[in-house]
């Protein structure tokens, strides 16, 4: 049994004969593919947990190490590389995390100067799309007739921190301030474009710099795991509501994968699917064949044969 107040004056009881979020909770629910959404596992009322970039165009992932933030972003790429979509990574730990998916990514950026040039690259991307709706007379790319539609992008960044902080010098501080102020207008402009970010951080706060709460803003989704600190907590949930602070808060390192999230405009616990990563490797090697090739983005680490229309 468990009590919680989703929202100020209601207390939700909730019983159930096992745990839905526990390791044996059996079977996911069925759910019908659609573009754009993913179900990276369970709600604690045993639904399938629903992702839908249409509705909800940029999530920030945060939880500290071993929290299962890692695992819920293998879960989302696994449900996403089916489908007609552009993955592209940025992962400025030497890509020891999205490496794996490489085969079936777009793009992927492993040190911050490639980063800085790929959200540049994504930004010409914007401008481009944003063009051919004025010309359309379309408010946004899914107005656009289907067979003239630019495919989807979904940007994930597997550590934020890496992007904006600098070791003091001018060239590094240059390419932070560029990585920081272009993040912030593909958030602004994006969901519009059908460019979508998911930014993942083990810390989330004001020290990271003054564009950080900016571009908060920008991202309506919110995933919180374990964390170490109240600041990462009230960052991702305080200005959504202060009882998901607590409940955050109470998470346990035996609850690896367990997050509090946003799921239409309340907050509930949920918990991703466990993605080993072999199984990560076998899906991206499946699927590379449905790897769309963006004419304003350059692989860092492949030629242009390798990627596909």
């Amino acid at each position: 049994m468990r009590v919680i107040s989703p929202e100020r004056g209601h207390v939700l009881i909730v019983a159930t004969a096992h745990d839905p979020l526990g390791a044996n909770a059996g079977p996911m629910p069925v759910h019908r593919s659609r573009l754009m959404t993913a179900w990276p596992g369970r709600l604690a009322d045993g639904a399938a947990w629903e992702i839908d970039f249409r509705r909800v165009p940029h999530w920030l992932v945060v939880g500290a190490t071993r929290s299962g933030k890692s695992n819920f972003l293998a879960a989302l790429i696994t449900q996403l590389a089916p489908q007609p979509v552009a993955l592209v990574g940025v992962d400025l730990k030497g890509g020891m995390e999205l490496s794996m998916f490489e085969p079936r990514l777009s793009a992927l950026a492993i040190t911050r100067t490639e980063a800085s040039s790929l959200l540049s690259a994504l930004l010409c991307e914007a401008d481009i799309r944003m063009q051919r709706c004025r010309a359309a007379g379309a408010r946004s790319v899914w107005e656009l007739p289907e067979k003239g539609r630019p495919v989807p992008i979904v940007v994930l960044i597997d550590e934020i921190a890496e992007l904006y902080l600098s070791d003091g010098t001018r060239e590094s501080k240059a390419e932070a301030t560029e990585c920081s102020a272009a993040l912030l207008r593909l958030g602004q402009l994006g969901a519009a474009l059908g460019i979508h970010l998911v930014v993942a951080a083990q810390r989330f706060g004001s020290e990271l710099g003054p564009g950080v709460t900016a571009l908060r803003a920008q991202l309506g989704g919110r995933i919180c795991h374990r964390v170490h600190d109240g600041t990462s907590a009230e960052m991702a949930l305080g200005d959504l509501s202060p009882d998901a602070v607590s409940v955050v808060q109470a998470i346990t390192e035996t609850e690896q994968g367990v997050a509090v999230v946003t799921v239409g405009g309340r907050w509930v616990r949920a918990r991703s699917t466990v993605i080993r990563p072999d199984r990560a490797r076998e899906m991206a090697r499946e699927h590379a064949d449905r790897t769309p090739r963006l004419a304003v983005l350059s692989h860092p680490h492949s030629t242009d044969s390798d990627r596909h229309e």
